[in-house]
């Protein structure tokens, strides 16, 4: 990956270096906060091209910056980026030098930039300045919420959360030892790539150098063996049945023909599986991965899949949407929006667009019928109401974010401007079709204009005479 490099101790470093340095893991870091890695390198190469130091990103403008980031989602990111920067340089307020373009090496000082939480924060404190700070991200409480065995909810608990934060800032300053020194970065960093590459949500507990520590692989070995186990006589209460930070795990009874089925009402102590380590283990049990049978490593696998606690998804909302293409007839310009400064797709530009009811019957006379009336709207003057001509609906696109299902019906329109419509305001304007290419637009919108482009260029090659 083109951000890690060898690590090289502050003091050794100019104060260009050392800005440099810590601004490439910044906004690496930055962009692989709810993205994959293969999709980062691409975007990361390109900004790194268009932006090499933080004072090259804090004299860019806004939209600019957004508009480099479309396509990675999450789009509040950049803009933050760009003000965190824009404030490291004290552009923002124009108190001279400041602090030389230099990111803070602490986490509390990292935390005060817009954008910039502990993970980001922690990330750019170890793995630049060599401080023990604990670098977690969701592939980090995976990973601990197994070798600790808490079977929690990592993403909304966060008695759980501040738990295995407060284990990864112990294991951290446990492994860094005295000093400045490359061992938290490379710590933290082995811990994500465990996570994303053995310890995942199917883990490979075989390949897994850690299985010694493991709570969650102990269990299953536990469960595995249990025609070998004797449960102590007289032990009382395990503590862990009292533990309320836990869910309760059920038993499983394993079938090797028919896989994994309920075991039938168990108790509450019998049904808790730590309840197996009130046990005297036959010597042939081991807590490492050599020589376990297929079988064995099934069912551990299978156990160490329970953890983290996974809470049913919700159902994703579906949206339908009207996106407008609104053309002018005497130049071929199209009427663009910019979306609003905060919310889903903040900023950036788009063709107009008009959310269905959710009662809509959604047939294609049914949204045209709804998107007349809306562009009819969107194009009067105090003067007169446009002639307005709906031409086709060209097709529609999905789109899927995290939170919604959103389907795109794109209509084009054509109106005609004998008296010459007025230019709108900053946040909408007419745009030809070459400007629209380099509009900050979602790719989801995108899709829309390519479809509209396809159409009028199917038009254009019928009759060479329209205006483009």
């Amino acid at each position: 990956m083109p951000w890690r490099k060898p690590f090289l101790p502050p003091s050794s470093l100019s104060r260009a270096d050392l800005s440099r340095r810590a601004y490439e893991v910044w906004i690496s870091e930055t962009m692989l906060q709810q993205t994959r890695v293969a999709t980062v390198v691409g975007y990361y190469q390109k900004w790194m091209a268009r932006w090499p130091t933080i004072w090259d990103l804090a004299a860019a403008t806004e939209e600019d910056v957004v508009g480099m980031w479309a396509g990675l989602g999450y789009y509040s990111r950049a803009r933050r980026v760009w003000e965190a920067a824009r404030m490291v340089c004290c552009v923002a307020d124009g108190d001279g030098d400041g602090n030389g373009g230099v990111l803070p090496g602490d986490v509390d000082s990292l935390m005060r930039l817009p954008g910039v939480g502990r993970y980001s924060a922690g990330a750019v404190a170890a793995i630049v300045f060599g401080v023990a700070a604990p670098v977690v991200d969701g592939n980090v409480l995976r990973v601990l919420s197994r070798q600790m065995g808490v079977l929690g909810d990592v993403k909304a608990d966060r008695t759980v959360v501040e738990l295995l934060w407060a284990a990864a800032g112990e294991l951290v300053k446990a492994v860094a030892g005295d000093g400045v020194s490359e061992r938290p970065g490379h710590w933290g960093q082995a811990l994500m790539e465990l996570g994303s590459t053995v310890c995942m949500p199917k883990p490979n507990c075989t390949a897994c150098p850690i299985t010694e520590t493991c709570r969650a692989y102990a269990e299953g070995l536990a469960l595995a063996n249990r025609g070998g186990v004797r449960i102590k006589e007289g032990v009382v209460e395990d503590v862990e049945d009292l533990c309320t930070l836990c869910a309760p795990l059920e038993e499983t009874a394993e079938n090797e023909d028919e896989g994994s089925e309920p075991a039938s009402k168990p108790s509450r102590n019998g049904g808790i599986l730590s309840r197996f380590f009130a046990t005297t283990q036959t010597p042939r049990q081991t807590t490492t991965a050599s020589g376990i049978d297929a079988r064995t490593m099934t069912v551990i696998i299978n156990h160490a899949r329970k953890f983290p606690l996974k809470k049913p998804k919700k159902r994703v909302r579906e949206e339908e949407t009207l996106v407008c293409a609104i053309r002018r007839a005497s130049d071929g310009r199209y009427l663009i929006h910019q979306r609003p400064a905060k919310g889903l797709l903040a900023g950036l530009w788009e063709l107009p667009s008009h959310t269905l009811p959710v009662t809509n019957d959604s047939s294609p006379e049914s949204r045209r019928t709804q998107a007349l009336p809306y562009v009819a709207e969107l194009v009067a003057t105090q003067r007169n109401k446009r002639a307005v001509k709906h031409v086709c609906e060209i097709g529609s696109v999905p789109w899927l974010f995290s939170h919604l299902k959103l389907t795109m019906h794109v209509h084009l329109f054509e109106i005609d401007d004998a008296e010459r419509l007025p230019e709108q305001g900053p946040r909408e304007r007419w745009a030809s079709a070459q400007d629209i290419e380099t509009e900050s637009m979602g790719t989801g919108m995108k899709r829309c204009w390519a479809l509209v482009k396809k159409r009028i260029g199917e038009t254009t090659q019928l009759n060479p005479a329209r205006p483009v």
